[in-house]
C-alpha cells in the first residue's frame, strides 16, 4: 500500500497555515474599510477547516517521515493544492473570478509568474492586492527553499551539484535543515525590507511600497496597477532593477556573505556569468534600439536595464510596451526568457548554471576531438561534474524543450496565434509572465486566452516552477510500482 498519509500530513498543515495568513489581507480590509472582508473570512474559514481535517485525518498514520518517492509526490501535490486554497479569496469576493481565472491567478502568484487574468487592478480593494503579493513572496521563498534544501536530495536537472557548491560553507555553521532554512528566511525578509524601503524613497506610498517589494524579491512581477511600473518614478525603476536583478542571485550566497564571507557572491561563477549575461544583453538592446532609430538618452537606457532585468530575472514588470520597439528587440527578449536566474534564487528559467555545465561539457567534447587518446572531464566551479551529473542537465534541457515545442501546439490547437503560443509557453514555463504578442504582451493581460488554453498554462508554471523532472517522474510507471518506504 503506498504510505501517502505522511504527505496529506505536512500539505495538511502548510493549508492551515495558508488559511491564518488570510487573515492579514482581511484585516487590511476592515480597516480600509473595502467591504471585502467577507470574502476572506469564508476563505479562510474554508482554508483552516481543510488544513485541519486533512491533517487530523492523516495524523494516525504512525511514521509519518518521508521517503524519497513521498518526497516527490510531496512537492507536486503541494504546488496543485496550494494555488486552489490560494485561489479562494479570488472566487469568494472581488474580483469575483470563475474557478479556471482563479485558479490561473493563483498558479500564477504562487510561482512567480506574474501572468494575470484581472484587469482595473487600481480599482480594487487594497486586500486582494495585497494578497497577490503575499502570494508571490510566499511562493519565493518556498522555491528558494526547495532549490536548496530538497531538489539537490531528488538530484534533480543537475541541482545535486550545487548541494555541495552552494553549503560547503553552511554545512560546517548550520548542519539542520531548520537553521538553514531561518537563516534562508532572515535573508529574504531583510532584502524585502531594504527594498520596501527604496521604493518609499523613490516616491511610492507605503502600501504600493510593500507589495512591489514582495514581488520584486520573489521575482514575481504582480503589481497594484494595470499599467505595472510604466506610472511610477524614474528612481523606483531603478530601486527595482536593482532587488529584481538581487532576487535572482543565490540566497545561499547571501546568508554566507551576512557570515562574514566577503567574496560568496563574486567566488561564485554562476552569479558573475549571470551578471555578464545581463550586460551582454542591456548592450545588445541598446544597439537594436538604436538602430530602430531610437535616441540614446537617460529615457531609453532606463527602460532598456529595468525591461532586461525584468525578463531575465523572470519577474515580468514592464515599464513600456517593448513589443513596439522592433523585430530585433523581440527577438532577444525571446532569447532572454529561455535563459533564467540563479539557482537557489527565486528566478525561474532553466537557469544560468545548467548552461555552464553545458558549454563545459561542449568544451570537454572539442577537446577529446584532437586529443581522443586523453580523458577530459568536464568542470564546475573547479570541480570535476560526474557524468550522472552531466546526464541529468542534458536530460533537463531536452525535457524543457520538449515540453515547450508539446505546449506551443497543445495552445496553438485551443486557438492562440503561433506568436501567442510560442512566447506564453515559454513565458509559462519559465514563469516570466508577459508574453510578446498583442494578446498576451507587456501591455496586456491573459484574460482573452480561452478556458481551455489556461489550464495548459497553469500547468506548464507549475512544471517550470518544479524544474520539469519533479513533476515528470510521476508519470513514470516504475515510480508507481516502487513501494513507498520512509528512511530507516
Amino acid at each position: 500500500m503506498l504510505a501517502f498519509r505522511p504527505v496529506g500530513y505536512i500539505v495538511g498543515w502548510l493549508v492551515l497555515a495558508l488559511g491564518f495568513v488570510m487573515f492579514l489581507p482581511l484585516a487590511v480590509d476592515v480597516a480600509l474599510g473595502d467591504g471585502n472582508a467577507p470574502g476572506f473570512a469564508a476563505a479562510a474559514v474554508l482554508a483552516i477547516a481543510f488544513g485541519a481535517g486533512l491533517t487530523l485525518a492523516c495524523a494516525q498514520a504512525g511514521d509519518l517521515r518521508l521517503g524519497l518517492r513521498q518526497a516527490f509526490a510531496l512537492t507536486t501535490v503541494t504546488w496543485m493544492v496550494y494555488p486552489a486554497v490560494g485561489a479562494l479569496p479570488f472566487m469568494l469576493g472581488l474580483p469575483g473570478l470563475g474557478p479556471t481565472d482563479a485558479y490561473f491567478e493563483a498558479m500564477s502568484a504562487m510561482t512567480t509568474t506574474g501572468a494575470t487574468v484581472i484587469t482595473g487592478l487600481d480599482d480594487l480593494p487594497h486586500g486582494i492586492l495585497l494578497w497577490r503579493g503575499m502570494l508571490q513572496w510566499i511562493g519565493g521563498v518556498g522555491i528558494v527553499l526547495m532549490a536548496l534544501l530538497l531538489l539537490p536530495v531528488l538530484n534533480v536537472g543537475g541541482m545535486q551539484l550545487l548541494r555541495a557548491s552552494d553549503f560547503n560553507t553552511l554545512g560546517k555553521i548550520m548542519p539542520r535543515t531548520k537553521q538553514i532554512a531561518l537563516s534562508i528566511g532572515s535573508v529574504y525578509f531583510g532584502l524585502t525590507l531594504a527594498c520596501a524601503m527604496g521604493y518609499e524613497a523613490s516616491g511610492m506610498n507605503g502600501f504600493n511600497a510593500a507589495v512591489h517589494a514582495m514581488t520584486t524579491l520573489s521575482t514575481g512581477g504582480m503589481g497594484t496597477s494595470d499599467s505595472s511600473f510604466a506610472g511610477f518614478s524614474p528612481a523606483a525603476q531603478y530601486v527595482s532593477t536593482i532587488f529584481m536583478l538581487l532576487g535572482s542571485l543565490s540566497f545561499a550566497r547571501y546568508v554566507q556573505l551576512a557570515r562574514g564571507d566577503a567574496g560568496a557572491l563574486w567566488h561564485d561563477s554562476q552569479i558573475r556569468a549571470f551578471l555578464a549575461v545581463y550586460v551582454a544583453f542591456v548592450l545588445g538592446m541598446l544597439v537594436a534600439r538604436l538602430a530602430g532609430s531610437a535616441q540614446l538618452d537617460e529615457t531609453v537606457v532606463r527602460e532598456v536595464a529595468f525591461n532586461v532585468a525584468s525578463m531575465l530575472s523572470s519577474t515580468g514588470y514592464a515599464s513600456a510596451d517593448f513589443i513596439l520597439w522592433g523585430n530585433p528587440s523581440v527577438m532577444i527578449f525571446f532569447i532572454i526568457m529561455l535563459i533564467g536566474g540563479c539557482s537557489g534564487s527565486t528566478a525561474g528559467g532553466v537557469k544560468i548554471f545548467r548552461y555552464e555545465l553545458l558549454f563545459s561539457a561542449v568544451r570537454a567534447e572539442l577537446r577529446r576531438l584532437y586529443r581522443p587518446n586523453i580523458v577530459i572531464l568536464a568542470h564546475y566551479q573547479g570541480r570535476t561534474v560526474s557524468p550522472q551529473v552531466m546526464d541529468s542537465v542534458i536530460a533537463f534541457f531536452m525535457l524543457y524543450f520538449l515540453s515547450l515545442g508539446i505546449i506551443a501546439v497543445v495552445l496553438v490547437l485551443l486557438g492562440l496565434d503561433p506568436m501567442s503560443a510560442i512566447t506564453g509557453a515559454a513565458s509559462c514555463l519559465g514563469n516570466v509572465g508577459p508574453g510578446l504578442s498583442t494578446m498576451i504582451g507587456p501591455a496586456a493581460s491573459y484574460v482573452d486566452v480561452p478556458g481551455a488554453a489556461k489550464w495548459v498554462m497553469s500547468a506548464a508554471m507549475m512544471i517550470g516552477r518544479l524544474e520539469i523532472m519533479v513533476v515528470f517522474v510521476l508519470f513514470s510507471t516504475a515510480y508507481w510500482r516502487a513501494r513507498f518506504t520512509a528512511p530507516a
